[in-house]
C-alpha cells in the first residue's frame, strides 16, 4: 500500500491477520503511534513505514496480556513457538532490517540505531508513549478520566507495587516458556535432521520492489540460503539431500546452478502480471525478471503434475539441461523447487528480440514491423544448424540429445539477432503425455516428420526435417510452408520463392545453396535426408 497518499492512523486490527507476512504502508501521510497488535503478528517479516508523520514509541512486546493471548494462541503450533517468544519479548526489533521506520520524526523507541530513547513523563519532558500528531503537525489531545481508586493510595505508590507484581509473574511465565521451547527445538530439530530436508532462511528486503532496474536490483538482496526445501506427496522430492538411487542433489546437479525461491520472487516481482511473458500447456507460465547481478532472465514455471514423478528420471533431465552449453542454444542458467508452490522454475537468458515467427508474415509496409535482411537470414540459418548438429553429437559427458519440438516459436533471437534454440531437452523433465499434447501445434504447422505417424518415434532426422522447415520459413518470410513443396522448378525460380520484402536485395547463390537444403532436409524418406553434421559443412562451404 505504498505512494497510496493514505492518510489517519495505523488500524490496530491489522494485528489481527496472523499469516500477514510483509506490510509496506511507506511514503503515506498516516500519523498516530503504531499499534502494538502489530508487533505481535508471528510470521511478519517486513514491515515498512518510512516517509509517514507517525509518533509515539515502537511497540517492544512487553504487554503482559499480550503475552498470555500468543501464548495460548500459539500452544498448538509449537513448531514457531521460538516466534511467540520474540513476538512477546523484541516485539519489532526482531524483524531486524525488515523494519523500515525511517523519515517519522515523532517516533521513538529503545533498540533502534536512528530513533532517540522515549524519555519517561516523570522526567517531564518527553512523554513514554506520546499523542499522535495529525497532519498538520498539531498534537491530537484527548481527555483521559481519572480511574477511581478504592485503596486511597497515591497514583505513584499503587502503580510501583503493581508493576513489582506484574514483573515477578511476567519472569516466572518467561522462565517457563523458554525452557518448554528449549524442549520443543530439540524435538523440532531432530525431527528435521530424520525427513532430510533442506533447510532455508529468508532475508527479507530493505526497500520497495519496483520496476526499475535499479531500485530492483537494491530491493533484493542476496540470501544466505541454500535451496528452499522440496517435498511434494507420492515421495516425489527430487531435490532432497537423500535423493533415493541417483546420490544427493550436489552429486547430480552443480550448486553453482541452484536459485533460492526468495531469488526467483524477488526477480519477477513475486511473478507479477507485469512481467508475465505467456503461458502454455505445460510451463505454468513464463515471467521476465532481473537477478541480483542486473542481468536480465526468462523464468519458466513447471507444475509437478505436468513433470515426470519418477525421482530419478527427473534429476537426470534435469542434469541433462545443464549440461547443454552452445552459443546458439538457450542454456540453463539454474532452477529452483518450491514445496509451497508446487512448482520447479527454470531460469534461462532473457531473448531481447523475441522469437523468430515474430518475424515472418511481415506486411509490406506495416509499421513496426521489422523485415530482417538478407546476410541476417543467412547467419540465423547458420545458428540454427550448429546449435541443432551439437545438440546431436556426443561432446564429453553430454549425451546425444534429439531437440523433439524445432519450430520458428522455438527459436529465440538475442540482441544481435543471433538464434537460440529455446528450452533444448526440456522434454526429459516432463511426463510423456504433456510432451504428446505439446505437439499438436508442431504437427498443425508441418514441423512433424512423416514418419511420426507411423512410428511415434523421434530421431535425429525428425529434428533435420524440422530444420528444414524452418529453412524455408526464412526463405519465404512465411510462417505457413506446408503445402510448398521446393524441387528443381523452384530452385530456377527463385524469385517467387525469396521473400518479397527484400525487393531482390539476396544472393541467387546463396538462396540456391538453402533451398537446395531445405529440399534434401525434408525428404520424405528419412535415409535420404542428410545428417546436421553435413549441413553444416554445406551451409559453411563458399562455393
Amino acid at each position: 500500500m505504498q505512494s497510496n497518499q493514505l492518510d489517519g492512523a495505523i488500524p490496530a486490527t491489522l494485528g489481527e491477520l496472523t499469516q500477514l507476512r510483509r506490510l509496506d504502508l511507506s511514503f503515506n501521510s498516516l500519523f498516530g503511534s503504531i499499534p502494538s497488535k502489530i508487533a505481535e503478528v508471528p510470521l511478519l517479516e517486513v514491515f515498512d513505514v518510512r516517509n509517514n508523520t507517525l509518533s509515539g514509541s515502537v511497540p517492544v512486546g512487553n504487554n503482559l496480556i499480550a503475552f498470555l493471548k500468543l501464548v495460548l494462541f500459539f500452544v498448538s503450533l509449537h513448531g514457531i513457538l521460538t516466534t511467540t517468544i520474540l513476538c512477546w519479548m523484541l516485539g519489532l526489533r526482531r524483524l531486524n532490517g525488515g523494519f523500515q521506520y525511517m523519515n517519522n520524526k515523532g517516533l521513538c523507541g529503545a533498540g533502534f540505531s536512528l530513533l532517540e530513547l522515549c524519555l519517561s513523563s516523570e522526567d517531564g519532558l518527553k512523554p513514554s508513549k506520546p499523542e499522535p500528531f495529525g497532519p498538520d503537525g498539531t498534537v491530537k489531545t484527548r481527555q483521559v478520566p481519572q480511574s477511581a481508586n478504592p485503596d486511597g493510595c497515591s497514583g505513584a505508590s499503587c502503580s510501583k507495587s503493581a508493576n513489582a507484581s506484574q514483573g515477578v509473574l511476567i519472569v516466572a511465565v518467561v522462565a517457563a516458556v523458554i525452557g518448554a521451547a528449549f524442549c520443543g527445538l530439540f524435538a523440532f530439530s531432530w525431527y528435521r535432521r530424520q525427513k532430510q530436508k533442506i533447510g532455508s532462511s529468508l532475508e527479507v528486503s530493505d526497500s520497495r520492489l519496483s520496476t526499475d532496474h535499479f531500485q530492483q536490483k537494491e530491493a533484493c538482496r542476496r540470501s544466505a540460503s541454500p535451496l528452499i526445501s522440496v517435498e511434494y506427496s507420492n515421495s516425489w522430492d527430487p531435490l532432497s539431500a537423500g535423493g533415493a538411487g541417483v546420490g544427493s542433489p550436489g552429486q547430480v546437479v552443480g550448486d553453482s546452478f541452484r536459485f533460492n525461491l526468495e531469488e526467483v520472487e524477488c526477480a519477477t516481482q513475486y511473478f507479477s502480471d507485469v512481467n508475465l511473458l505467456g503461458k502454455s500447456g505445460f510451463a505454468a507460465a513464463t515471467y521476465k525478471g532481473i537477478l541480483r547481478d542486473g542481468s536480465v532472465v526468462a523464468v519458466k514455471s513447471l507444475s509437478k503434475t505436468s513433470c515426470k514423478q519418477e525421482e530419478s528420471d527427473f534429476l537426470r533431465g534435469l542434469k541433462m539441461l545443464t549440461l547443454l552449453q552452445h552459443d546458439n542454444l538457450v542454456s540453463l542458467r539454474g532452477f529452483c523447487c518450491s514445496r509451497g508452490r508446487g512448482e520447479c522454475f527454470l531460469v534461462y537468458d532473457f531473448m531481447v528480440n523475441g522469437c523468430l515467427s515474430r518475424y515472418l508474415d511481415v506486411k509490406d509496409g506495416s509499421s513496426g514491423a521489422t523485415v530482417l535482411d538478407w546476410p541476417t537470414r543467412v547467419s540465423i540459418i547458420r545458428g540454427i544448424a550448429k546449435g541443432i548438429e551439437y545438440l546431436h553429437s556426443k561432446k564429453g559427458s553430454k549425451p546425444p540429445v534429439v531437440h523433439q519440438n524445432i519450430s520458428a516459436d522455438k527459436i529465440l533471437l538475442d540482441h544481435h539477432l543471433a538464434p537460440r534454440l529455446s528450452v533444448p531437452g526440456l522434454h526429459k523433465l516432463l511426463a510423456d503425455d504433456v510432451v504428446f499434447s505439446a505437439l499438436k501445434a508442431s504437427a498443425a504447422m508441418g514441423y512433424l516428420a512423416p514418419e511420426y505417424a507411423a512410428t511415434g518415434r523421434f530421431t535425429d532426422k525428425s529434428d533435420v526435417f524440422a530444420f528444414g522447415v524452418v529453412v524455408l520459413q526464412v526463405l519465404t518470410g512465411r510462417r505457413d510452408v506446408s503445402q510448398l513443396k521446393v524441387g528443381a522448378a523452384a530452385v530456377s525460380d527463385l524469385g517467387g520463392l525469396v521473400d518479397a520484402n527484400l525487393d531482390g536485395a539476396f544472393s541467387r547463390t546463396e538462396a540456391a545453396r538453402l533451398a537446395a537444403v531445405a529440399a534434401y532436409c525434408t525428404s520424405e524418406t528419412p535415409g535420404q535426408r542428410p545428417t546436421m553434421e553435413a549441413v553444416v559443412q554445406q551451409l559453411s562451404s563458399t562455393q
